[in-house]
């Protein structure tokens, strides 16, 4: 398969010692290492002992262009469940990294991310119990807390992922996440954490608003962006400093982000009514952009900058907005209940889960059709598109994920 050939590039973002399973300890309380063969857990004793690391082989493998995307079409190979081995999976959302890792994050009280290779060989399990003062966070009773993973995001240079979690848990906090609040409900704020790609362990925390939900990376590195659904914001994290720095007013339920090509600009999705706002990355400006249609939720922008791509959650479609004047010029019909989407490297192809119709389409960007609908699992919630191999990744709220081929 030409995913196996791929994953030779980067296979040091998951290199591990053959055979062999460790604990990775560290402030994050460690993540669960295995081989694709599998083995025995082993639990550390301490927080503070330094795990044995091998270093990783350089390659230089190249792998071949992939094929241009309108003419195929999505064919299931895989399906991934809990075993033993990876512990309880319920997927809220899943990205791969295009480089050879997959993360998938699993919502509320399973209180993990759970790592793949790109062939969905199971890589890793990230606890995501943190003791905040250990990561310089102030301000709340001593001892670990925990989080509930909600959607991830790479950093332009793949060697790190910010992942959102919708409540904390433990010591200081006593409102949990509801997904119907309002600013002056007093829910807890949150934090999302940083996942070292490298070692699968969390290393930096940073606080945000309320139910944090989705999280989007500039492509230059600079800003990690995070939608607040509780405090109807908007939290720009500063990359190099490692922390909030500006807290962005939205609107009722601001969810989906999309960045522009050359970082100038975003794009959220205010789920609560129908608009996409549009945030000035220089002056840290908000204005109203695009009248989408009703719910939308989740956004995409094209390779070249030039259309955004709303799947619209009550009206059951996906729009076409251009960048540039925020007309939608064209809209298709999917299941019931789209939600997330990702688009193909190539920008020819969306794909899209429909939540209530426990189904995945594809749509081709061109002329808007919805050319395949695919049977899911119950209640897909997650996808991905891999740029590295291609393939299509679905995780379903039931904790199956499946992995889909264009042919």
């Amino acid at each position: 398969m030409r995913s196996r050939v791929r994953l030779a590039i980067l296979v040091a973002a998951s290199v591990l010692v053959a055979g062999t399973v460790a604990w990775a300890a560290g402030d994050s309380g460690g993540s669960w290492l295995a081989s694709g063969s599998g083995g025995e857990r082993r639990e550390s004793t301490t927080t503070t002992s330094a795990p044995t690391t091998t270093a990783p082989t350089t390659t230089t493998t190249t792998a071949p262009p992939l094929p241009a995307t309108e003419g195929l079409r999505l064919q299931k190979v895989r399906t991934i469940v809990a075993t033993e081995q990876t512990g309880p999976l319920s997927p809220k959302s899943i990205v791969a990294s295009g480089t050879g890792v997959v993360y998938a994050q699993n919502m509320i009280y399973n209180h993990s991310v759970t790592a793949f290779d790109a062939d969905g060989e199971f890589v890793a399990t990230i606890p995501d119990t943190v003791d905040l003062a250990r990561f310089g966070i102030t301000g709340f009773p001593p001892g670990t807390v925990q989080g509930g993973p909600v959607e991830l995001a790479f950093s332009a240079d793949r060697t790190k992922a910010y992942t959102s979690n919708y409540s904390m848990y433990g010591p200081g906090f006593g409102h949990e996440g509801d997904d119907s609040c309002s600013p002056s409900s007093g829910i807890d704020p949150s934090f999302v954490y940083r996942i070292d790609v490298a070692t699968h362990r969390i290393d930096q925390v940073i606080q945000v608003g309320s139910v944090p939900k989705y999280v989007a990376t500039t492509p230059d590195g600079r800003y990690v962006l995070v939608t607040n659904w509780c405090t109807y914001d908007l939290s720009v994290i500063d990359v190099a400093a490692g922390r909030e720095v500006q807290r962005l007013p939205m609107g009722e339920y601001p969810r989906g982000i999309a960045v522009s090509p050359d970082s100038q600009r975003a794009y959220v999705a205010i789920m609560g009514g129908r608009e996409i706002m549009a945030v000035d990355l220089a002056s840290f400006g908000v204005t109203p952009f695009a009248d989408a249609g009703a719910g939308p939720r989740h956004i995409v922008m094209s390779p070249d900058g030039a259309f955004l791509y709303a799947t619209l959650n009550k009206d059951g479609r996906i729009a076409k907005i251009d960048a540039r004047t925020g007309a939608v010029v064209a809209t298709v019909a999917t299941g019931s209940a789209p939600r997330s989407m990702d688009i193909s490297v190539d920008g020819q192809s969306l794909y899209v889960v429909n939540y209530e119709s426990s189904t995945v389409s594809k749509v081709t960007t061109a002329d808007m059709a919805e050319v395949q609908e695919l049977a899911t699992a119950h209640h897909p919630i997650g996808i991905t598109y891999d740029q590295g191999t291609g393939r299509v990744w679905v995780a379903c709220y039931g904790g199956e994920i499946e992995i889909f081929e264009e042919r």
